[in-house]
């Protein structure tokens, strides 16, 4: 077992003596042996370790009787990714360095240092303000949706976008750098996660999250923390469980296939809806969409070559700079030649367009 785990004999002895990973039972000559149940728990116990969680922590989360191994293993794939993210920004980073330095320009010591340990959104968050900004026509529906809530919680808050100026709003925001962007006499902002809400059980009359679910560490957890701390939820998230998504949408079917690896593991828009007790609804998108989400210019193609534009969405980031590149580099390609217009002719007489953006409302 000591082997398979690439842990020592030691370190499994101390386990088992601090109650973490109890062998299910003892051979004749005396050795621990580990049954399937005892293997799960001991992958989790060490995935968690690999994580940087420390023994109480671990012990915290693997004794969580609301806890089953699914759960677990969206949890783990959630972290797991951030700190992909984490890393991808960092490269991305220091590929900018790089060609910044082979064109003899330095940067400057407090750049230096801004790449290491950063999230992924400090590494995108400052282009925020110029590109994301609340869509009128989306606002209407979400706003429609909280009802006649009075309360509202606004998880994954950001800058303040999509928040009703006319109701009471308690945001919540993990990033320094999105607080740090919220506009004077935006509504108080707390720094917490959405799986651990620091309120009580129905504190809010609804609870909101625009764009925000896919950046989760555990996207079900957070939905069902929505679900305690309010009496009406309402999500404005992405569907990537329907047969062909990939192909909805020229950006990703033509140009950065890779985004489909960005969603592997993703909760279906079922398992979703079901988290919070809801229903989903189809959103579209207009053709002139004041927010700069991925998706917002499939009408508008050129936008996606402005560097601007890319560096406000996650999805730049987590591709890595070598796809971006491609996908860029050809759709500059495309364009100039004529082919995007003919490949994607239909588009043009569309106001709206139905790219799988959902909203959950319970």
């Amino acid at each position: 077992m000591a082997e398979l785990a690439g842990v020592s004999v030691r370190t499994l002895h101390h386990y088992d003596e601090i109650g973490l990973v109890h062998p299910s039972a003892r051979t004749a000559s005396g050795y621990r042996a580990y049954s399937p149940d005892d293997v799960e728990r001991l992958r989790e116990v060490l995935a968690y370790r690999r994580l940087g969680f420390g023994l109480r922590e671990v012990a915290d989360l693997v004794d969580d009787p609301n806890t089953d191994a699914v759960t677990h293993l969206h949890r783990l794939r959630g972290l797991l990714v951030e700190q992909r993210d984490r890393a991808a920004a960092t490269v991305t980073a220091i590929d900018r360095e790089l060609e910044a330095r082979a064109m003899g320009i330095r940067t400057t010591p407090e750049e230096q240092l801004k790449v290491f340990g950063a999230r992924l959104y400090e590494a995108i968050g400052s282009a925020y303000p110029a590109t994301r900004r609340t869509e009128p026509r989306i606002a209407a529906r979400i706003w429609e949706a909280l009802g006649d809530a009075r309360t509202v919680l606004n998880v994954g808050a950001g800058t303040g976008s999509y928040e009703p100026q006319d109701r009471e709003v308690t945001a919540v925001e993990p990033s320094a750098v999105m607080r740090a962007q919220r506009p004077a006499g935006a509504a108080p902002c707390v720094a917490a996660s959405a799986e651990r809400l620091p309120f009580a059980d129905q504190s809010f009359d609804a609870a909101m999250a625009v764009s925000t679910v896919h950046h989760w560490p555990d996207p079900i957890a957070g939905l069902r923390e929505l679900k305690r701390v309010a009496r009406r939820v309402v999500v404005f998230t992405y569907d990537a469980s329907t047969t062909g998504w990939l192909q909805r949408f020229w950006l990703t079917r033509d140009y950065l296939p890779e985004f489909a690896d960005l969603l592997v593991g993703w909760p279906s828009l079922a398992d979703m809806a079901h988290a919070i007790g809801g229903r989903a609804e189809p959103v579209l998108i207009p053709w002139d969409c004041a927010d700069g989400f991925f998706e917002a210019h499939w009408r508008r193609p050129e936008a996606y070559l402005d560097e601007h534009v890319r560096r406000a969405v996650s999805v730049w980031t987590r591709v890595g700079p070598q796809a971006e590149q491609r996908a860029v580099n050809m759709l500059r390609d495309d364009l100039s030649s004529g082919r995007w217009a003919e490949c994607n002719r239909d588009l043009v007489a569309l106001d709206a367009a139905e790219l799988g953006l959902r909203l959950l409302v319970a």
